[in-house]
């Protein structure tokens, strides 16, 4: 840091790429009055000559950063950087325990045992295996398979106490409270959303968030003729799946409710199929939290279905 302040004066304009650490440096840098800029590393790949090496990459940045076009990556703050850890870890957790499940299963049903589908239904048929002394398994696998239900104790275990910190986290930060008076929006959407947007002011508008989480359709236009896709997918899939299954729970749910945004999810379904109808709400709701989050603001159901989806 000290050869930096040494050969750039303060106040510069500073380039980097969005890699590991790199919104660490950045507040570093910011904190000795420097402007930084973040680029997506896809986004500087264009640029690199030939070979790849520090001069050359360094150089593909900077012509990267002169493109007026050019789309940034904001700098995250701690505590931002804390609610999206407390995310993956408990997203890594239920991909493990999911592992898990299908592990026992299969050891298992090889002694001729299957259990009623879902993790409950697992969990209620591990004891009686363990405890019938009938059922052909011996007692070496017993040993064994104790120690994979003690595995999945312990899963459920770390994974209850990081959702009860989020769920703690989204009663006490103000953003996570003002989301979740959204539909199909929990204390789990709330934090994630709250740690996506920061204060909104990454994104210029509603369109351009729900675009970075993959919800808006891909384009294939040549000639003067438009023509759209589907939704492109890219950008944060653990976002996009949370908005998804909140709004296909508010689908399922949305009977006759006489609020606007309920007639036009309805509406919209019956001459839709309802996947289509799931993800347009899931990009509405995208874009009304960033509306909430950017303006600070409380959300208003009688505004909602006049958004554009």
């Amino acid at each position: 840091m000290n050869a930096v302040s040494k050969r750039v004066p303060a106040g510069a304009e500073i380039g980097m790429e969005a890699c590991a650490s790199s919104h660490f440096w950045a507040r570093a840098l910011q904190a000795r009055g420097y402007r930084v800029k973040l680029i997506a590393a896809q986004f500087v790949t264009p640029y690199v000559k030939s070979n790849k090496n520090d001069r050359v990459d360094a150089e593909a940045i900077c012509e990267a950063m002169g493109r007026p076009s050019m789309r940034f990556v904001a700098v995250k703050s701690v505590a931002q950087q804390d609610t999206q850890a407390a995310h993956r870890i408990r997203e890594e957790l239920v991909r493990q325990r999911t592992a898990k499940a299908n592990q026992i299963r299969g050891l298992v049903g090889e002694y001729g045992l299957v259990a009623p589908v879902g993790i409950g239904q697992l969990r209620a048929a591990l004891p009686r295996w363990l405890e019938a002394a009938d059922n052909g398994l011996t007692d070496a696998f017993r040993v064994l398979l104790a120690g994979l239900a003690e595995d999945l104790r312990h899963l459920d275990e770390r994974i209850a106490t990081v959702t009860a910190s989020l769920e703690r986290q989204a009663k006490t930060d103000p953003v996570a409270k003002r989301l979740m008076t959204l539909q199909g929006i929990g204390p789990l959407t709330a934090t994630a959303l709250a740690g996506a947007l920061g204060d909104g002011k990454s994104f210029r508008r509603g369109r351009d968030f729900a675009a970075s989480l993959g919800l808006t359709p891909r384009q294939h236009s040549t000639g003067g003729r438009d023509r759209l896709l589907g939704i492109s997918k890219r950008g944060d899939s653990y976002l996009r799946k949370l908005l998804v299954h909140g709004a296909r729970s508010v689908l399922r749910h949305v009977g006759t409710k006489d609020d606007g945004l309920s007639q036009w999810v309805r509406h919209l379904a019956e001459h839709k199929h309802a996947n289509v109808a799931v993800v347009a709400l899931a990009n509405k709701t995208a874009r009304i939290a960033w509306a909430v989050t950017r303006h600070e603001t409380a959300y208003d159901a009688s505004l909602a279905s006049r958004l554009s989806a």
